[in-house]
């Protein structure tokens, strides 16, 4: 017994030390942890966060974004959060990217009345904001880029005019009310739309931008159909369910349809004839520049070539826009071809020669 409780003790003794050694060799790896944590960190990091990935034009913003966010810097890297059209998913991820301590913040709001208390949390975190696209109204951001939406508004006004509809009738299906640019868009359409005396005979503002909605408002209102020449759509995702349920209405071909975005489905009705326009806004250009500037901001430079400025209900926030362009069948090839936003195949892959 005796010998069995000293061999016992030399038993304990030496778990003891096996245990010292691996608690020691833990801890070695802890810190190695740690360590390469903080050098992972040494690169910028870019928080995204985007209203929804389901429309065409957003995945294309994303992949140039980070691209060209590699481009200026390979040890940098975007930390994209896609909310799904779902305002509190994301304020979650707003959240969850401060408090990764992102260096800075790009936002693509889905209500842009909602976010003014984390644009102060991401502040008060040292954290720059860029609202991309929408503007994010009362929040003093960083920089608010995007196009000149009331533009794009008129561009659809004014073709639509020319292509017959001066002093007939028009539906609105437009964006959600709770997205700043919809209003700019609105304006700039009704403005033409008065000055032609064409009459806006209603109105409807579509929820987080889903075209089953605004189908759904259609089905409900075909008899109105009766007296509609045109029905202006707020982007090529509703235009292109609008034009279907035109088609099961057998209507299509018999009212006027404008969007925006460029989508490639939108392209092929422009020259197929179905569609009178899009409006193409070069995304690229747009993801690049706020790609550039996020870098800027990251670096705690002074940005470069922001001369103007917005007022978002309560503060003038530096403002850069680029021009959005009316896409007919006329220039297609010009605007939308040439540039290699699509290939001519795909757009004209309905059309025979």
């Amino acid at each position: 017994m005796i010998y069995i409780c000293k061999n016992n003790r030399k038993l304990l003794s030496l778990l003891m030390t096996l245990l010292i050694l691996v608690m020691t060799g833990c801890g070695s790896a802890d810190k190695s942890t740690e360590k390469v944590k903080e050098e992972d960190k040494k690169g910028i990091v870019i928080g995204l966060s985007i209203d929804s990935l389901v429309v065409e034009r957003w995945q294309r913003d994303c992949d140039v974004f980070a691209a060209t966010v590699q481009e200026y810097d390979k040890d940098a890297s975007v930390n994209i959060q896609n909310a799904n059209g779902d305002a509190e998913t994301q304020r979650e991820q707003i959240r969850y990217l401060i408090d990764k301590r992102v260096d800075v913040l790009v936002i693509v709001c889905i209500d842009s009345e909602g976010l003014s208390d984390l644009v102060e949390e991401a502040h008060n975190a040292g954290i720059p904001v860029i609202a991309y696209d929408r503007l994010i109204r009362n929040s003093d951001v960083d920089l608010y880029i995007s196009f000149d939406n009331e533009r794009v508004g008129e561009l659809m006004g004014e073709e639509l005019v020319r292509s017959g509809l001066e002093k007939g009738n028009v539906m609105m299906l437009a964006g959600p009310e709770e997205d700043n640019n919809v209003s700019l868009v609105n304006s700039g359409f009704e403005k033409v739309m008065k000055d032609n005396n064409v009459n806006i005979k209603s109105k409807y503002y579509t929820p987080n931008w889903k075209a089953e909605e605004a189908a759904n408002y259609l089905n409900d209102h075909l008899t109105e159909l009766d007296d509609v020449d045109a029905i202006m759509c707020g982007n090529d995702n509703i235009a292109t369910t609008i034009i279907r349920t035109l088609s099961e209405a057998r209507l299509a071909g018999k009212i006027k349809i404008t969007g925006q975005d460029a989508d490639l489905e939108a392209c092929q009705r422009v020259v197929e004839g179905t569609q009178v326009m899009t409006v193409y806004k070069p995304v690229e250009k747009l993801a690049q520049v706020a790609a550039d500037y996020a870098i800027q901001l990251a670096e705690g430079k002074e940005l470069k070539d922001v001369n103007v400025t917005i007022n978002d209900g309560s503060f003038d926030v530096p403002y850069y826009y680029i021009e959005p362009i009316a896409v007919t069948k006329d220039n297609i090839d010009e605007t939308i071809i040439e540039s290699g936003f699509h290939v001519r195949d795909e757009v004209y892959m309905n059309v025979l020669d």
